[in-house]
């Protein structure tokens, strides 16, 4: 749950126990409940338009490509040739707007569940969701793990982004969603999901990379910084069913201008966890 009031937004939940992100607000732009979860967009005074789903900060225009830089081209320069990308969530279109920087792509499929996400980005992110038009898009407003059911290897790259294993996001944490993954992968295909913060879920993480190695013949936990998620940190879990795969490893340069968090040595570091992490995970 969230407090809005007296100027500022202070995210309060039950992942984060006894602690909280504070923003001061200088102005609520929508406010509004859909069929899945209440939405919140306001104006803060140091990191621009915020997004909120059920209380819980999603992404805020100063740091917001901290994590959508990370989540999408660590998977997508990890493999030589990326043609058909699979996003599931990602309503605001960040996501998106990253995958599109490849030009190797040549078909990309959206299932997203809420369609009050996406409108309400459109019109109040709008450096953020960019590419809603992009004509290799086919947006699904539906559910992903049904529409995952109908899936066999017919992706080369899976990104999921979610929100915390609470509410409609609980069943993509779950080990028959990463078994729909993997029979939804091509041969060498690689899956990259939110997978929460070190210092907060290494309970989670751990049961997430667990099952995931029982299932692909890899699964690593990378991480980016961010600080307006919990404790500052978020991570993902790296899947593949390539043979020999180092997920650390680019086989791909991306090269842009517009890059602001991702490069080469960046992705290589994202997989060099701390000692703490490290021995729990690996």
């Amino acid at each position: 749950m969230d407090k809005l009031g007296k100027g500022w937004f202070s995210e309060l939940g039950v992942m984060w126990p006894g602690q909280c992100m504070s923003l001061e607000v200088e102005e609520v732009l929508f406010q509004g409940k859909s069929d899945f979860q209440d939405v919140l967009v306001f104006k803060s005074k140091t990191y621009g338009t915020v997004l909120a789903l059920d209380g819980v900060i999603q992404l805020t225009e100063r740091d917001e490509f901290a994590y959508q830089e990370m989540i999408v081209h660590i998977p997508m320069c990890a493999h030589p040739n990326p043609k058909r990308v699979l996003i599931i969530g990602g309503g605001d279109g960040g996501v998106l707007r990253e995958v599109c920087r490849h030009d190797c792509v040549e078909e990309i499929v959206m299932c997203e569940i809420d369609k009050m996400v996406p409108e309400v980005s459109k019109k109040y992110l709008p450096t953020v969701s960019t590419h809603f038009e992009d004509p290799r898009l086919t947006l699904l407003i539906g559910d992903g793990c049904k529409y995952l059911e109908s899936q066999e290897a017919a992706f080369d790259v899976i990104i999921v982004d979610s929100s915390d294993p609470v509410g409609p996001a609980e069943v993509l944490f779950e080990k028959p969603f990463y078994t729909s993954m993997r029979r939804a992968l091509k041969d060498g295909g690689i899956v990259c999901t939110q997978a929460e913060c070190l210092w907060l879920h290494m309970d989670i993480i751990k049961k997430l990379i667990t099952e995931s190695k029982e299932l692909y013949k890899t699964a690593e936990y990378a991480f980016t910084t961010i600080p307006t998620y919990p404790s500052g940190q978020i991570g993902f879990a790296i899947c593949s069913l390539r043979d020999n795969f180092t997920a650390s490893v680019p086989q791909r340069t991306l090269t842009s201008d517009k890059l602001r968090y991702y490069n080469d040595k960046v992705h290589a570091a994202a997989f060099v966890l701390p000692e703490f992490a490290r021995k729990v995970l690996q």
